[in-house]
């Protein structure tokens, strides 16, 4: 819900996590989403308990750890990959690849040319697609769920992109060529679905009338967040600290 999750951008009441989650640990459990994390690569071992929960209940649920280039190089990230792997976990670890881990580009401190190949070590399947063609990783993130869903375990999908602006608010990213920022810009995957809807027969009135519906519904969330209350004060430690002190006094 656009609304919801735009007040826990504006740390609102309303939010998914009533304000305390923010963009960085917003979660609803309800639909599957487990959070993200502040740590880098954090969330993997977070995904790989999750698809280790659906093999034991014996459900068909899939999960998918999504993280950037530089957490591929924690050591979790290659614990939970091989744990899935021996285990054959339902899961799909997707690779968000914009060659840079803040300022680090990512050959300096990887010795293979893509991510997706140390797949091989673990004796899964890895595809490297082109993370700006929605169809591609459409195509590539159905497939690897369909053979996590089959029982076969775990695969490696590595998206390629570019991050067009700085790593944060202020950062000039000058550590990069401009030249390939400005290739990468053209190549934004907004613009060339557009006009891969336009070739396919898709009717331009049809696609303005579905970027004015989104507009409206993106100003709509905005407003739903600026009438929504702020936390009250009485819930801080809310969600955040257990009372169950008797508990902890017995341990």
């Amino acid at each position: 819900d656009t609304k919801i999750m735009m007040a826990e951008l504006f740390g609102r009441s309303t939010g998914y996590c009533k304000g305390k989650g923010g963009s960085m640990h917003v979660a609803d459990v309800s639909l599957g989403i487990l959070g993200a994390n502040g740590i880098v690569g954090a969330g993997i071992p977070i995904a790989a308990g999750s698809a280790l929960a659906s093999k034991v209940w014996g459900t068909k649920e899939v999960s998918m750890a999504i993280f950037g280039d530089a957490a591929s190089n924690q050591g979790v990230f290659h614990e939970s990959v091989n744990m899935a792997a021996a285990w054959k976990l339902p899961i799909v670890f997707l690779c968000e690849n914009n060659n840079y881990g803040v300022s680090v580009n990512i050959h300096s401190v990887t010795n293979t040319d893509t991510i997706a190949e140390r797949a091989k070590g673990y004796n899964i399947p890895g595809v490297t697609v082109d993370g700006n063609d929605p169809l591609a990783v459409y195509e590539a993130v159905k497939q690897a769920v369909e053979y996590a869903r089959e029982g076969n375990g775990p695969s490696i999908v590595e998206c390629m992109t570019w991050r067009m602006r700085g790593h944060y608010e202020g950062d000039p990213a000058a550590y990069r060529p401009k030249e390939v920022t400005e290739e990468w810009g053209k190549r934004d995957p907004i613009d060339t679905f557009r006009a891969y809807l336009l070739k396919d027969g898709i009717d331009e009135k049809e696609i303005t009338a579905i970027d004015d519906a989104m507009e409206k519904e993106i100003d709509d969330a905005i407003q739903f967040s600026l009438d929504s209350p702020l936390p009250d004060v009485s819930e801080v430690t809310t969600d955040v600290y257990s009372s169950d002190n008797e508990r902890c006094v017995a341990r």
